[in-house]
C-alpha cells in the first residue's frame, strides 16, 4: 500500500478514536498563527499515555486549580462513555465538567460551549488548569475535544482528557496527532 494511503487511513482511523463532541451547535474556529508556525522535530516523544509517577507533581499557584487537576487525575484509567460523568465512564467534556464542579465552578457541559468561556491564550501563556481545544474530525471544522493542562515541562504541555479508545489518559501536545488537531487554549480561572 502506498505511503500516502497508509497516512490517510491512519488519519481517518485516529479521527474516529478520539471524537468527544456532541452534534449540537457548532463553533467554527481556525488555528492560531502561533500553532501553524510551530515546528516539531522528529525527536519528539512517541505517542503514549503518561502515569502520575512519570509526571512530576503539579504545583499551581491557585489552590482551586490544584484541586481541579487532582480531581481530574483521580479519574485516570476510567473508560470512555459518551455523556458520562462518573467512574463508570466519561467523555472529555464530562471529565472537565466534573472536575470543575468539585470546586463549585459551573462550566458548560460540551467542549464547544466550553471553548467560548474564559480568556483565549497563546501557547506560551498556557499553564496548569488551562483548557486545550481540538478539532479531531477533519471533515467537520468544529471543536469536538477538550483537555485540561496538568503540567508544563520544557516545551511539552501535558494534558488530561478522555479518548474514545483509551479512556482518561494524560497526553502531550507535542504528539503529532494532538499538535495537528489543536485549535486554541483558554483560561477559565
Amino acid at each position: 500500500m502506498p505511503k500516502i494511503f497508509k497516512l490517510l487511513f491512519l488519519s481517518f482511523f485516529l479521527t474516529g478514536l478520539v471524537s468527544c463532541g456532541s452534534s449540537r451547535a457548532k463553533v467554527i474556529t481556525t488555528k492560531s498563527e502561533e500553532n501553524r508556525s510551530r515546528d516539531y522535530s522528529s525527536k519528539e516523544k512517541p505517542s503514549r499515555s503518561y502515569t502520575d509517577k512519570e509526571i512530576a507533581e503539579v504545583k499551581p499557584v491557585n489552590k482551586k486549580v490544584y484541586n481541579i487537576i487532582s480531581t481530574a487525575k483521580s479519574f485516570e484509567g476510567t473508560r470512555y462513555k459518551y455523556g458520562g460523568t462518573t467512574k463508570r465512564g466519561m467523555d472529555c467534556s464530562g471529565l472537565l465538567y466534573t472536575a470543575f464542579l468539585e470546586e463549585d465552578i459551573a462550566i458548560p457541559r460540551t467542549s464547544r460551549a466550553m471553548s467560548l468561556e474564559g480568556e483565549r491564550l497563546y501557547l506560551k501563556q498556557v499553564g496548569p488548569g488551562d483548557l486545550l481545544f481540538f478539532e479531531t474530525n477533519k471533515n467537520k471544522k468544529v471543536i469536538n475535544h477538550v483537555g485540561l493542562v496538568v503540567e508544563i515541562e520544557s516545551d511539552n504541555i501535558y494534558f488530561i482528557h478522555s479518548s474514545t479508545s483509551r479512556g482518561v489518559i494524560i497526553s502531550s501536545l507535542s504528539e503529532p496527532f494532538w499538535n495537528e488537531t489543536f485549535v486554541m487554549a483558554r483560561r477559565i480561572l
